[in-house]
């Protein structure tokens, strides 16, 4: 595990929600080439009042030129502000040889205090387009894990054997990105999306589908969920509502969000539909969603995302108060940042009456830097 420096250390009160903390922000190293970060990932440990924020560090914004994942720590204080450590982590151990590391996705295990950190690694110049034309999938599902709250890793795991019957079928696939979900009945739930096509059919052409990972012995084995039909779905979020009912927010095409049930925690989901109140941005933006409970505990579902219908800007927070309604209740409640706006993870706080906030933002465009922000809901 490496270190790099970073801004200094800084807090965010409450009484100014409207303020974000830059996590991390485009550098030029001692080279003068140009250093992104993109695609973060957010976890809130509440055991040991911690937020770890996660990213990918890129030698330049597109997604082939990634490089490793980075990792900062928060700390919640009991005046109310959240103090973020000076510099950050490059996971070292959250590689493979030769393979660039992406979409890292965070879960904690509750029962025996692990955190999971999921990701994909795909071979060094192999981009995702260039899968998809070859019908040949070419990443691998990897995870490190951590029993101090992120303070030190363990070896990387590969995870071949749980793909290996599937990806024959997968042009390419990925995890989140974003954080994974634990259910009440211990499930743990990694999302996902595959281009999946026909292999029996040369003429199948790929087609994005969602689908979950999923392990029933606090993630010693992992099984494949079958994907979402019908739609196309891509880089999803997942969240428990009630009676054991998973929901999946996923990225679209169509110009609307889609949105789809599963009662069977992750194995399948029902036929998914078009979100008629969340609208999707341009060509697709990465999106979050978090279960809470309202102060009468009834359970909300909340969700992050740009606004605007063509590009990514104005980020705001959307809340469901009746997330089993047959037509999805989803209203605006808060702007988090004007203007350029992308990737986003929402998490929990210690206090309920807020949510944190991890996204990509600017002044020129949204892959300038990654920040956090605390919101009152």
């Amino acid at each position: 595990m490496g270190n790099n420096s970073s801004s200094n250390s800084n807090s965010v009160p409450l009484d100014n929600i409207t303020t974000a903390t830059t996590l991390f922000a485009q550098e030029a190293e001692v080279n003068k080439k140009q250093v992104t970060y993109r695609i973060p990932a957010l976890i809130y440990i509440r055991a040991e009042q911690t937020y770890l924020a996660f990213a990918e560090k890129r030698k330049t914004p597109n997604d082939a030129d990634a490089e490793v994942l980075v990792m900062k720590r928060g700390l919640w204080k009991n005046d109310k502000k959240v103090e973020w450590e000076s510099g950050h982590l490059v996971l070292n151990s959250a590689l493979l040889l030769h393979h660039r590391s992406m979409n890292p996705c965070p879960v904690y295990e509750k029962d025996s205090d692990t955190l999971f950190l999921f990701f994909i690694c795909v071979p060094i110049g192999v981009s995702e387009d260039k899968q998809i034309k070859a019908k040949k999938n070419q990443a691998q599902l990897c995870y490190i894990t951590s029993k101090d709250t992120g303070r030190s890793w363990s070896d990387v795991t590969n995870l071949k054997d749980v793909i290996s019957e599937k990806e024959k079928n997968w042009a390419t696939f990925a995890v989140g990105p974003g954080h994974g979900v634990q259910m009440e009945n211990r499930r743990l739930i990694i999302p996902a999306y595959a281009y999946y096509f026909d292999s029996k059919n040369a003429s199948s052409s790929p087609i994005s589908q969602a689908f979950a990972f999923y392990s029933d012995d606090k993630g010693s084995t992992w099984h494949v969920g079958e994907q979402m039909e019908d739609l196309v779905s891509n880089e999803c979020q997942m969240a428990e509502i009630i009676d054991d009912t998973l929901y999946c927010n996923a990225r679209s095409t169509s110009g609307h969000r889609v949105e789809a049930l599963s009662r069977s925690g992750g194995k399948t989901f029902n036929k998914p539909t078009k979100s008629a109140q969340l609208t999707e941005t341009g060509k697709g933006c990465q999106g979050s969603v978090l279960k809470i409970l309202s102060s009468d505990q009834s359970t909300w579902l909340l969700y992050s995302h740009p606004s605007d219908k063509n590009k990514r800007k104005d980020l705001k927070i959307y809340v469901n108060k009746s997330p089993l309604d047959p037509i999805m209740q989803w209203k605006p409640i808060k702007c988090i940042n004007k203007g350029p706006s992308g990737y986003s993870d929402l998490a929990e706080c210690e206090d309920q009456k807020y949510i944190a906030c991890l996204f990509e933002c600017g002044q020129n465009r949204e892959i300038e830097k990654i920040a956090f922000s605390l919101s009152h809901i």
